[in-house]
């Protein structure tokens, strides 16, 4: 079975706020010695049915055991993708806060503000990367990207931001990424990605992007501007220094109707787009992990979840809009000189 060409590629923003109500906010550690950050991206009010795939022999999360479909939590209202590494986790208590106050959580008492925020966490390897290791985030980190996600619009900031400040992949500066498509049957699937991976997102062999094979026509660099980037990034891989702990981080939102044991899936086939884009993938020094969102606003709620036909046009879009997403956050980050180390962008690298 194929795949149904979508009715239009890139719905409005090309981005994970296509899918209605979410919206997605960054915030950055402050002060000198500091390249980490937040990204919280943020259910609509009612919030989304979700599922956690955690495939990275590395992992460091929070909350996703929550998620596990024989567990009594139906929907949640935010994602928290975070720097830091394990203490980065804490980023995930000033969301927790900042939800409290909104009345958004599981509802366990009569009162109004009786909830508790249940927030899913992970956390990508970033310590030391602007040159101090303990400039990490904590709650009020995430406290500012929260904030930042009830005020947004929905335009999403992209590379050097929230999650993905310190991101590097290889030995290439990393970032935020996001991407969307609208299937034939109007449903929208979309990703966010923190692109942070042991792995490569560049083809060796001419300098393309892995996630833009299939995404229209390949705009190859030059054999002289390809030989020079190899050898910058080889001399990158040479002054990196820190152990190559890292992870890639995404999450895969739609308006159809999924199930907790569907989104669960899609969670799961959404890896392939990472294996598309990034290679090697889900080492032992990776901790890749993939969320998925699930509002179900679109269709007739009377129709319950989706068939399996209809499921598996979902399922294939999610690794669609992963690769896209991790090639266009690659595209978007910028180059990184400091006393952490010198990462370059692919931009600088290769030209736009």
């Amino acid at each position: 079975m194929t795949n149904p060409a979508p009715t239009n590629p890139a719905p409005t923003n090309n981005s994970l706020t296509d899918v209605p109500g979410f919206r997605v906010g960054h915030a950055a550690v402050a002060g000198p010695g500091a390249l980490s950050g937040t990204t919280v991206v943020l259910a609509p009010p009612g919030g989304a049915v979700a599922a956690v795939d955690v495939r990275g022999g590395g992992p460091g999360t929070r909350e996703t055991d929550a998620l596990d479909p024989r567990n009594v939590v139906e929907r949640i209202d935010a994602v928290v993708l975070t720097g830091g590494s394990a203490f980065g986790l804490d980023a995930a208590a000033g969301v927790m806060a900042w939800l409290e106050e909104q009345g958004r959580g599981v509802r366990v008492g009569p009162e109004p503000h009786q909830v508790v925020p249940v927030v899913p966490a992970a956390c990508v390897f970033d310590l030391g990367r602007g040159g101090d290791w303990r400039a990490r985030p904590d709650a009020s980190v995430g406290r500012a990207a929260a904030e930042a996600a009830g005020a947004a619009g929905t335009e999403v900031a992209l590379g050097n931001v929230g999650a993905g400040t310190g991101a590097v992949v290889g030995a290439v500066k990393g970032g935020v990424g996001t991407a969307s498509v609208r299937l034939a049957s109007g449903a929208t699937v979309a990703a966010l990605v923190v692109v942070n991976a042991v792995g490569s997102a560049i083809d060796p062999h001419n300098g393309a992007l892995y996630g833009e094979y299939g995404d229209g026509p390949l705009q190859l660099p030059g054999a002289e501007a390809h030989l020079r980037a190899q050898e910058l990034i080889a001399r990158s891989r040479e002054r990196m220094g820190l152990p190559p702990l890292n992870t890639t981080l995404a999450v895969v939102a739609t308006d159809a109707p999924l199930s907790r044991p569907q989104a669960q899936k899609l969670a799961g086939t959404s890896h392939d787009g990472l294996a598309r884009a990034l290679r090697p993938v889900h080492l032992m020094h990776d901790g890749d992990s993939v969320f998925a969102l699930a509002t179900g606003a679109h269709g007739d709620p009377s129709d319950g979840v989706l068939d399996s036909m209809e499921l598996s046009h979902v399922l294939a879009a999610g690794a669609d809009v992963v690769a896209r997403a991790i090639a266009r956050g690659v595209r978007a980050a910028e180059s990184i000189d400091g006393p952490g180390g010198t990462f370059p962008s692919y931009r600088d690298l290769y030209g736009s």
